[in-house]
């Protein structure tokens, strides 16, 4: 889109306008801090950098209630702290059903057996002889959201919406793998194992293996952290993140599904006929506003405001957001600024000029496949509300006139 001249120039005055909030009196001003004065630390102060101090708000938190004990437990990002698509790797949401495995990379190794020529196991020094690929992937659990089924509940779209993060992957595609120890003409699927406690599976169908997974050990360009499945774990892009079996130790290969409790009793869509959905891997096109938010209120009493949000979609990229400011009576297109990935986060804004009255904010993603983002009514009619997965509909956050948020539902 070509901004005008005009728009171009009103868009300063609305930023010089803004900067007049301060006063020429201000002791940040006509005072000098310390950090003007002395000096700083050095630079082997921390041999690994760490955010500010006035950034300690930002971190992982958990619902103490949602899970009996932390080894089998899940905290969340921290969203309306994060700007752009890519999330730090220390702030990526963890989800364990064992604990975090500590493992010893150079004992390591990784298995693959069952409906193959030969049945081989490779080191992490064999992994990484293969070619290797970067991808940008989201990987959000399939219980994301999933406490909002019967009603608005959790006050902040960290606790809301945080079970999801994206970054760049360097992995090697799984068909390499599966290639060098060759795979029979009867196989339809692979089941990955983990190393972890749990040693958590999942049956995943060959096809989508053969396609785009790929076996990882490095994000943001540095190893997996040990709570994200160090030294390695499979990247299922698209799909509900339980089949990302992370601390990869064994994959078989077989001619069925394996029907395990992750499959079963576990990750499967309770309609309201009492009836189960099985293997409904794709995640559905999704967003939310990240600011103004619950946990990130409007702190300014009227003028320019900035709406930001995250949209993604299992599958493809996404193509459009919209955004309502009135609960869904009125749409306007928002703006997608930065990368556009498939099966990745898109980052999107809308710029208006809050009057100081109560707003009902709302965001409608659309994707490359042409599906819409549905309304909390719409999904309930097909789901009902005893499920716990895949949650995909619109959230809603009401703006008080002071600024305050809070997660509500509309009619």
């Amino acid at each position: 889109m070509t901004l005008s001249r005009r728009k171009l120039l009103t868009g300063a005055v609305g930023s010089a306008a803004l900067a007049t909030t301060a006063r020429a009196d201000d002791p940040a001003i006509t005072e000098l801090p310390d950090w003007t004065v002395y000096l700083g630390d050095g630079v082997d102060a921390a041999p690994y950098g760490v955010p500010s101090e006035y950034e300690a708000d930002a971190v992982r938190r958990d619902v103490p209630w949602l899970t009996a004990d932390p080894v089998s437990s899940v905290n969340f990002t921290p969203l309306h702290k994060l700007e752009g698509i890519i999330t730090p790797n220390g702030l990526c949401f963890e989800r364990h059903h064992g604990g975090v495995a500590q493992i010893d990379p150079a004992e390591h190794r990784l298995m693959i057996n069952g409906l193959v020529d030969k049945p081989l196991v490779f080191t992490m020094d064999d992994i990484k002889r293969f070619p290797r690929e970067n991808k940008i992937y989201f990987l959000e659990c399939a219980a994301n959201t999933g406490m909002e089924w019967r009603g608005a509940q959790l006050n902040g779209c960290q606790f809301t919406h945080g079970m999801v993060h994206c970054v760049q992957y360097t992995g090697v595609p799984l068909r390499y793998i599966l290639e060098e120890a060759g795979v029979k003409t009867s196989a339809k699927w692979i089941m990955p194992e983990g190393a972890d406690a749990s040693a958590m599976t999942r049956s995943i169908p060959l096809e989508k293996a053969l396609d785009d997974c790929m076996v990882a050990f490095a994000m943001n360009g540095e190893a997996l952290r040990p709570e994200q499945g160090y030294p390695l774990r499979i990247v299922v892009p698209g799909w509900e993140g339980n089949m990302w079996v992370k601390w990869l130790r064994r994959i078989e290969v077989g001619d069925e599904p394996w029907h395990h409790r992750e499959e079963t009793s576990k990750y499967t869509d309770l309609l309201e006929s009492g009836k189960a959905r099985r293997f409904t891997w794709e995640m559905d096109v999704k967003s939310v506003i990240t600011n103004p938010s619950p946990q990130a209120p409007i702190t300014h009493e009227k003028g320019h405001t900035v709406l930001s949000g995250l949209a993604w979609s299992g599958r493809g990229t996404v193509e459009r957001v919209d955004v309502s400011i009135d609960g869904g009576r009125n749409w306007t297109t928002a703006r997608i600024d930065g990368p556009s990935h498939s099966k990745a986060l898109h980052r999107f804004y809308h710029e208006f000029d809050w009057e100081g009255s109560p707003l009902l904010l709302q965001s409608r993603a659309i994707d490359s496949e042409g599906w819409v983002q549905p309304t909390k009514g719409a999904l309930r009619e097909v789901r009902g509300t005893e499920s716990i997965y895949h949650n995909n509909s619109i959230q809603t956050w009401h703006v008080r006139k002071g600024g305050e948020v809070e997660n509500v539902e509309v009619g």
